[in-house]
């Protein structure tokens, strides 16, 4: 390990970030890793995994891949149970897989593809919390960050699968938030706002014609709010949304 790593804010945590192959996901194993922290790195791409494992670990980091489908509730429990036996417990979870179809009235849209987004955006952080949650229970504190979005808050024509899925998912945040308000764990949804990556470029190009003064961000961009999140105290907030957007939600 590094100097700089050992000495890190994460050291001695254990860290699960779901869709962390490419974007905002990878960029917060790798900013995890480089803070000590001990990262479980979870998505479908095994080869995107290895490749991000092969960079934490170039750089004295420790990760672990998990090759994982989150619609898959059984298959996401075996993953977490992995993690955990790996590197002894859980303390920080960023639910962030996520799908975002092309825009499409709702008369339009495909059924299937809109059935998916729920599945993926929705289901799938349900299912990371479900699997994650008696782990945290166990080291009697922990930090989980729900990636969510603008579009979760505010409608906005022709996106009735993504928005409707982050929309559910923010409730879901603030529900589980206060199932666990006695028990040290906290709860938070992060915004990013629109991010230049594979998935967000379906309603970026819309979202910054609407608000032409908004912050078109890389996915580094996120990390230091990602990583104050991760690194609340035991009383910080719970149940709350922090917003990297600079239009009103």
């Amino acid at each position: 390990m590094s100097a700089d790593s050992a000495a890190g804010p994460f050291k001695g945590k254990v860290a699960l970030v779901t869709g962390a192959g490419r974007g905002i996901g990878r960029a917060l194993a790798v900013a995890l890793a480089a803070g000590g922290a001990a990262v479980g790195a979870l998505a479908r791409s095994r080869e995107e995994l290895d490749q991000l494992v092969t960079e934490i670990e170039r750089s004295d980091g420790r990760a672990i891949a998990l090759p994982t489908d989150v619609t898959d509730a059984a298959a996401v429990l075996r993953s977490v149970d992995r993690l955990v036996q790996a590197f002894d417990g859980l303390d920080i979870v960023f639910a962030n897989a996520g799908i975002s179809p092309a825009p499409q009235s709702l008369t339009e849209s495909d059924p299937e593809l809109f059935q998916r987004t729920l599945n993926v955006n929705l289901f799938g952080v349900y299912a990371t919390l479900r699997a994650a949650i008696p782990h945290l229970k166990r080291r009697g504190r922990g930090n989980v960050i729900v990636v969510g979005s603008g579009m979760g808050h505010k409608a906005s024509p022709d996106s009735a699968a993504y928005s409707s899925s982050k929309a559910a998912v923010w409730m879901l945040t603030r529900v589980v938030a206060e199932e666990l308000r006695e028990s040290s764990i906290l709860v938070n949804e992060l915004v990013p706002g629109p991010v230049d990556t594979s998935l967000s470029q379906p309603g970026v190009s819309r979202i910054l014609r609407s608000n032409p003064s908004e912050w078109l961000k890389l996915p580094q961009d996120v990390v230091p709010l990602a990583l104050f999140l991760a690194n609340l105290p035991l009383k910080g907030p719970t149940g709350q949304s922090f917003s990297l957007a600079r239009r009103e939600l």
